[in-house]
Parts: structure tokens; sequence; C-alpha cells
């Protein structure tokens, strides 16, 4: 038995995190979790146990699982990085999803998408591996959960089921301009909608979707967000990774003012279009199914649920020398680590 360290820096990191949790408890190994920055006093369920940074120091952990950008350094064990979602294409790669920190000794991919341009990166610096394992936060899509997304349709009563979600961007955010289009959709009732913003959307925002909650709308926290998945026949969205996560189920997506549409979605700018866009995503085409299940194969191919134990078996690998050996990491990323140290108050040794 070994002790393993979970690191997340805000709340949507929760719901990547507990699947492995649950992955590792059934193993018989023991978990421990350092949520820093927004989710702090937050919890996973489970017997995980609550550490701040000195007691992840003194842990000497086997491993530090991360589902944010950072890690702590300061930490014993293999640092491997999660993510915090897909690629969406929401910043130039040398920002956003492929931009390599100096922190992580290894990088558990989602789907072949994410892969090659990984590993060809591993080959140029040589300080981090990379294994493909699918990602533990869709775990839950496939398999039972219990009857939770069942539970979360009833009130539908058999009418079809739209989700909502929205990015926090300002620049890219369709909550502020879908709101009338969206509140005169459940006032007419034909379709139950589950409603949910990103947990850094404006508070004003979050009120005036809650707002909506009724016979035909229900609003759904961000640990909710896998449940509403299944229990959602289309999504509406924009561009926040939520769109890859609902695809990967073979559901059709609509997406407003995506800032790289794809073949996969139904792609629009006008609110007053939705009511039509929504009827196409109902009764979607060949072409646009097959669109869809090539984007679901490319991002995120496994549909077995079980990401969390191939993440552990990976992280065992590079433990045992399996993935070769890995370079020194690059100067730069003594500062990222300083940096890491002020925000979580720890100046040990």
């Amino acid at each position: 038995m070994a002790d393993h360290l979970l690191f997340a820096t805000e709340r949507y990191g929760l719901p990547i995190l507990q699947p492995l949790a649950d992955a590792l408890h059934a193993r018989g190994e023991r978990v421990h979790a350092l949520l820093a920055g927004a989710a702090a006093g937050l919890a996973l369920r489970g017997p995980v146990q609550p550490v701040d940074a000195r007691g992840a120091a003194a842990l000497r952990p086997r491993a530090v699982f991360s589902a944010s950008n950072e890690v702590p350094t300061f930490v014993t064990g293999a640092k491997v990085q999660l993510f915090h979602g897909f690629n969406v294409e929401k910043r130039a790669d040398g920002r956003g999803h492929f931009r390599v920190r100096g922190l992580f000794d290894l990088y558990c991919t989602q789907g072949p998408a994410t892969t090659a341009p990984f590993q060809e990166l591993s080959r140029r610096l040589g300080h981090f591996a990379v294994v493909q394992t699918g990602w533990p936060k869709l775990d839950p899509l496939f398999r039972d959960d219990g009857g939770a997304a069942a539970a979360l349709r009833a009130p539908a009563a058999g009418r079809p089921v739209v989700m909502f979600a929205s990015t926090f961007t300002e620049r890219l955010s369709a909550a502020p301009h879908l709101l009338q289009a969206i509140a005169a959709q459940v006032a007419h009732g034909g379709r139950y909608w589950l409603l949910t913003l990103h947990p850094k959307c404006p508070p004003d925002l979050f009120d005036r979707y809650r707002a909506l909650a009724g016979p035909n709308a229900a609003f759904v926290e961000p640990e909710q967000l896998v449940t509403a998945q299944r229990a959602a026949d289309v999504l509406l969205a924009d561009t926040t990774s939520v769109v890859s996560e609902f695809v990967v189920q073979h559901k059709p997506v609509v997406t407003f003012r995506n800032r790289a549409p794809k073949p996969h979605m139904l792609d629009f700018d006008d609110p007053a279009q939705l009511p039509r866009m929504l009827e196409s995503a109902f009764a979607p085409s060949a072409a646009l199914g097959a669109a869809i299940a090539a984007y679901a194969d490319a991002i995120h191919p496994w549909r077995d649920g079980r990401s969390s134990e191939r993440v552990i078996e990976a992280a065992g690998t590079l433990l045992a020398g399996g993935l070769g050996t890995l370079a020194r990491k690059p100067l730069a990323a003594r500062w990222r680590a300083l940096q890491i140290r002020r925000a979580l108050g720890y100046w040990g040794i």
C-alpha cells in the first residue's frame, strides 16, 4: 500500500480527480488531496484524506496526479498531468493545451489528437514521457452511475432534453447572448433544459440562469456536469471544452460563435436561429453523425470507463523505469516552482 496525492486549484478539477480516487481506493491504495486556490475548502468523496502543503510534502507520495496546469514540485513522487479539459483551441498552442512548463514527468493524454503533439514535444525536449490513457473525468460517462442520470432526466417526463453549458471567457461566452433565446425555449416547454455555467462566470449571470429553473428546466452545479451530459440528448454551448466531452458520447452539439467550428458542430451566430439549430440537432444528418464519430475517436477513443486505471498503470510503468530515462527539467521550471511554493505558502526544505 502506497500514498498518492491528488492536486487541484479549481472547482472543476474535482470531477477529474474523483474517478481516479475511486480507482486508487479499489486497489487498496491510500489517497490524499491537496486542494488549493478556488478548490480550497472543497472535498472529494470517500476516504480521501485532505492535506495542506506541509502535509503533502511530509507524505512522500508515490505519485502526484494534477488536474491543474501546475503541480507542487516540492512534493516527492512522479508528477502526472491529467489535464483540466480538451484542446478546444481557445488560444494558440504555445499558450494553450500544448504549453509545456517543465513541471511534469508524465502526460496522460486523452486521445490521438493530443497524444501525437505531446509525443513530438517529448522527443524534442526529453524531460517527460507520454502515455495515451484517456481522461479520468469521462469514466462515469461509460459506467453504471446508480441511476443518477435517469434521476436528473426524470422531470422531463419523456420530453427531449437539452443541456446548456458555457465558458467563462468573456469574448467566447454564449451565456450573455443566448439568455433571452434560452428563456423563450424554456418557457415554451417542448423540451426540458439542464443549465450550467463555468464556475468562473459572473455571479449575476449565475443568478439569471438559476432563475430559469422550474418545471421545464433545472440548474446543474459543476459537480453534476458529467451526470448532466449522460442525461441530455443535445448540447448547446460555445467554445467550452464541454463540447468535446459531450461529443465523445456520439451526441449532437450546437455551438454559438465557436472560435474554431468543426464539421461535428452545428455552429450559428444569431440568437434568433436557436430554434432552427435545435431542430437540426434533434434530427442529425448522416454526414453530421459521421463527423461526430470521427471527432470522438480522435479525441477520446476509450469508451470502457477505465481511463483512471490506465493512468495508474502508466504512472507505475514510469516509476518502474519502463518509459525510459528522462532528461533534467529546464532551468525556467525553477522559477515556476518558486511561484507555486509562494501560492501554496510552503517554504520548507
